[in-house]
């Protein structure tokens, strides 16, 4: 009996002893989660490496496309870079924060090239949708 009872308070020190070592201090633990970048349309059922690359692909064939200069701009030698902060919102649309440098006209052209965007599957944090914030520079050279 009285081995019983002391292989059961050894089983019974024990199976605590694990206990404590397994939880050890939860205060300390971190969890983060992983942001999913907007896929843009055409770069669906890639890995995410391929898919981010594939959306910057897609995203300097948009704004070459699109690049037009502005006349007045061009026509008075006005040249200066714009960057242009934006989201791609929790419905994958495009929302323009700010757009700083240049004049104006560079400015208004900088940013009707990022609004043609087009609508994307959004970004996602824990499984739920969230605007993803970007900024892109744009260079107006005439080259005179």
């Amino acid at each position: 009996m009285k081995k019983a009872l002391i292989i059961f308070s050894l089983f019974v020190s024990t199976a605590l002893f694990a206990q404590q070592e397994e939880w050890g201090d939860v205060n300390k633990n971190t969890v983060t989660m992983k942001e999913i970048a907007p896929v843009w349309p055409g770069c669906e059922g890639s890995s995410a490496s391929k898919r981010d690359a594939c959306f910057d692909q897609k995203l300097v064939q948009h704004i070459t496309k699109n690049f037009k200069y502005p006349a007045n701009e061009y026509k008075n030698n006005i040249q200066g870079k714009v960057t242009v902060n934006f989201v791609i919102n929790e419905k994958g649309m495009v929302e323009v924060k700010s757009v700083t440098g240049g004049n104006k006209g560079l400015q208004d052209e900088a940013k009707r090239n990022i609004m043609q965007i087009p609508k994307m599957k959004p970004g996602m944090l824990g499984g739920k949708p969230r605007a993803i914030k970007y900024t892109v520079p744009f260079s107006f050279k005439t080259g005179r």
